[in-house]
């Protein structure tokens, strides 16, 4: 009996001891951060455990269903879509100002939209502040811990690896490439306008998202989308078995359970890492003196002049090619796509970007030289990225205590930054801030706004995207060659609703009405 009461005793301890250890991880950790916080004047929505503020989000998320950012004040296309996508965050913003704090799960947040402390941040070189650890966590399967998802050191060391490889002067090396993968898409577009007797309804998206991954695949492997149509399927699955998960809310451990999702996720990675390093082993066995130098390959060269370590060496290219593979034809889709959409309702900005194109093409093809000469073709893309930004925020972690300005940042709290938000900002855009003027450009970026700091569609900072200038390029000639063969309008299938997934993306598709130019 007595050795009966002892074993209930230990049993009733280790509980009490279990749930105060689970108080204090998903509550009064994240406590101690607001009151730190507080102390400071920033405020926020109060939290509730173990939620934090995720049950409100998706309270006011739920009163906006229904909504479509076509449904805003004038009905125009480039009306600020963040309240419907993120109607909380807005909602917070106007009760609490430019900078406050919420809660999701054990994780705490600040949400900056103060142009002057985004641009102290922005000027912020401390490994100290880095990718989110959760977010890492709930990403590693598509992402892997390559140089868009590591910190510190590693994160130092990959991009002083990769880097080299986008350099401008290697970008150009490609532009034949880009130039090659593009021209069957044209050809397509004709042959559907022949058939539909000189004019054809056309769901761009879809054929730009597939020329893209064209494009990454052969720069990457030196494959043709035909042959890396495995890959990308294998992402693709992936990014829908993962869409369930979002990167608002932390359940710790969550990843790790063998739920249905999971599992499948698992499979997936399992077999995205066998089709990635069966290519790595195939092309380590190749002459290197004879093999085209595709970026798997200069990753290669970059590992092997490090001389790492096999297993090391292996996770490197595993991962970076998971980013490259990503991240390459997602923000480039995306972009695109929008700049088509912005296009098809500015009719005179494609007939300015005809005539520029007819200047300097003259009647052949884009080579790299002249891509530079093409000043209107940069506006618009830079006024498509400003309004359709593909990533809709900057996060990052404090992984020590930091001051920056005025502001003491906890350990362990976390950044968001806004992109759409800032790239909207009246007094830092002017009165037209949701108009689509690519004008604005003219003068560059530093002549667009106030702080140049304030348009951040490639990120910010020490982390901005290595692949910013093989996306400009890869954009110049893809809707270059576009804008000369074709003329565009909207079609009437054509229903505007921008929907947060990786990248932003037009949530059913957007058709087109298309023509000979």
């Amino acid at each position: 009996m007595e050795g009966t009461q002892i074993f209930v005793s230990l049993v009733l301890l280790c509980f009490s001891g279990f749930c105060a250890f689970l108080y204090e991880v998903l509550w009064l950790r994240a406590e101690r951060l607001r009151k730190k916080l507080r102390q400071q004047g920033i405020r926020g929505p109060p939290p509730s455990f173990p939620y934090g503020n995720f049950l409100d989000m998706k309270r006011i998320k739920s009163a906006m269903v229904g909504m479509s950012p076509l449904m805003e004040k004038d009905g125009s296309l480039t009306s600020d879509y963040t309240p419907v996508l993120f109607p909380y965050l807005e909602l917070w913003r106007k009760e609490y100002g430019p900078i406050f704090t919420y809660a999701t799960g054990n994780v705490q947040h600040i949400y900056i939209t103060d142009p002057n402390l985004v641009k102290e941040i922005s000027l912020h070189k401390s490994w100290d502040l880095g990718k989110p650890s959760y977010v890492i966590e709930q990403l590693g399967a598509l992402l892997g811990h390559g140089v868009t998802m590591s910190n510190g050191h590693v994160w130092a060391h990959q991009r002083k690896l990769i880097a080299p490889e986008f350099f401008i002067d290697k970008v150009k090396g490609m532009v034949g490439l880009m130039v090659e993968t593009t021209l069957p898409l044209l050809k397509l577009w004709e042959d559907q306008i022949e058939g539909g007797g000189g004019l054809a309804d056309i769901r761009v998206d879809e054929d730009l998202i597939n020329l893209s991954a064209d494009v990454i695949s052969r720069a990457c492997f030196g494959s043709t989308y035909s042959d890396g149509k495995e890959i990308f399927s294998l992402f693709k699955r992936l990014q829908s078995t993962m869409s369930g998960a979002t990167i608002f809310i932390r359940i710790p451990y969550l990843r790790y359970l063998p739920t249905k999702s999971n599992r499948e996720a698992w499979r997936l990675e399992q077999e995205i890492e066998k089709w990635i390093s069966e290519s790595v082993t195939k092309r380590r066995e190749q002459n290197v003196a004879s093999t085209e130098k595709d970026l798997l390959q200069m990753i290669l060269e970059a590992a092997n002049a490090d001389k790492l370590e096999q297993k090391t060496a292996n996770r490197l290219v595993l991962d970076n090619c998971k980013n490259i593979y990503v991240a390459g034809h997602e923000t480039v889709s995306s972009a695109a796509t929008w700049a088509l959409m912005l296009l098809a309702s500015h009719p005179e900005w494609q007939s300015r970007i005809r005539t520029e194109v007819t200047e300097v093409f003259g009647d052949g093809l884009p080579n790299a030289d002249m891509l530079h000469k093409m000043k209107t073709l940069t506006m618009v893309i830079q006024e498509t990225l400003r309004l359709y930004p593909p990533s809709s925020f900057i996060a990052r972690e404090a992984f020590k205590e930091k001051h920056i300005d005025e502001l003491c940042i906890p350990k362990g709290v976390n950044l968001w930054i806004p992109i759409a938000t800032l790239h909207r900002l009246p007094e830092i855009w002017g009165p037209d801030s949701d108009e689509f003027k690519p004008e604005r450009f003219a003068q560059g970026i530093s002549g667009a706004c106030k702080l140049p700091q304030m348009y951040m569609p490639f990120g910010l900072g020490p982390r901005t995207c290595l692949g910013q200038k093989f996306a400009m390029v890869e954009l110049k000639i893809i809707l270059s060659l576009i804008v000369s063969k074709f003329s565009f309008s909207l079609s009437p299938n054509y229903i505007h609703s921008p929907a947060f997934k990786l990248v932003i993306q037009p949530e059913y598709g957007i058709n087109l009405l298309i023509r000979g130019a």
